[in-house]
């Protein structure tokens, strides 16, 4: 998202990938080692979606970042560990790269 063009237009008529965008700016705006992302890619456009992915993937490189999110392809791409929940309850944990590249853990794990 172009935020820096959108400078002096208030946040109600962001899109909702703009939105997304002040939203980790403002968290990355003090000194920050951990960002929780909550569903980031819930509800915007497949073109946002990439322009915020490739944003997180070189983000990543810098500070600890922890996605709860449904988009599982997405998640295991950005992610070097993957904890899977079930009401809370931790069921597995182990390296993303598993889960990428074993379809059959990733059913028994996620019931996929």
């Amino acid at each position: 998202p172009r935020i820096k063009e959108r400078l002096h237009q208030p946040a109600d008529y962001l899109s909702g990938g703009e939105q997304q965008m002040v939203a980790v700016a403002r968290a990355l705006s003090g000194d920050v080692r951990v960002l929780l992302l909550d569903e980031p890619f819930e509800g915007l456009a497949p073109a946002v979606i990439e322009q915020l992915f490739e944003s997180f993937d070189k983000l990543r490189h810098e500070i600890a970042i922890i996605i709860v999110d449904h988009h599982l392809d997405l998640s295991l791409a950005l992610s070097d560990r993957t904890v899977a929940l079930e009401r809370g309850t931790v069921q597995w944990t182990g390296e993303s790269q598993l889960l990428r590249d074993d379809l059959d853990l990733r059913r028994k794990v996620l019931w996929l």
